[in-house]
């Protein structure tokens, strides 16, 4: 499988969790930020999305954060610590800085004209079968 260019691989979504040893009041994080999603009826967290960087983050009463959108792993810490210091701002009490867990990195890689047969890999390969 020879090809005439060097394979393209693209981050398309890193995923990291946020631990901070407290509880947060999402109602009141809601009143301070109007622009973001709480339905608790339909779901338990709260969506905080921010332009810069491009991401979402679901905030829970339990006081852990998800962020999802980010295409490295230093842009899904700034957009913790981002919406960290928004929450202070706000007034939100931090005890603590959050202790940040890189928990999945989604890439694509474009191989050109290289045809992969994946069910011929999972076939040949014993742990994936």
């Amino acid at each position: 499988m020879k090809t005439s260019s060097s394979p393209k691989v693209t981050i398309q979504n890193v995923v990291a969790t946020a631990r901070f040893n407290q509880r947060f009041d999402l109602n009141a994080i809601t009143r301070a930020f109007p622009h973001v999603e709480y339905r608790p009826e339909r779901f338990p967290g709260l969506v905080f999305r921010l332009e810069k960087p491009k991401t979402a983050t679901l905030i829970f009463t339990s006081g852990r954060m998800f962020c999802t959108g980010a295409k490295s792993e230093g842009e899904a810490r700034k957009a913790i610590s981002k919406v960290a210091r928004e929450l202070w701002k706000a007034g939100v009490i931090l005890h603590e800085k959050p202790e940040i867990t890189i928990q999945n990195i989604v890439a694509s890689m474009d191989l050109g004209d290289v045809v992969v047969d994946l069910e011929e890999i999972v076939n040949a390969s014993p742990n994936l079968g």
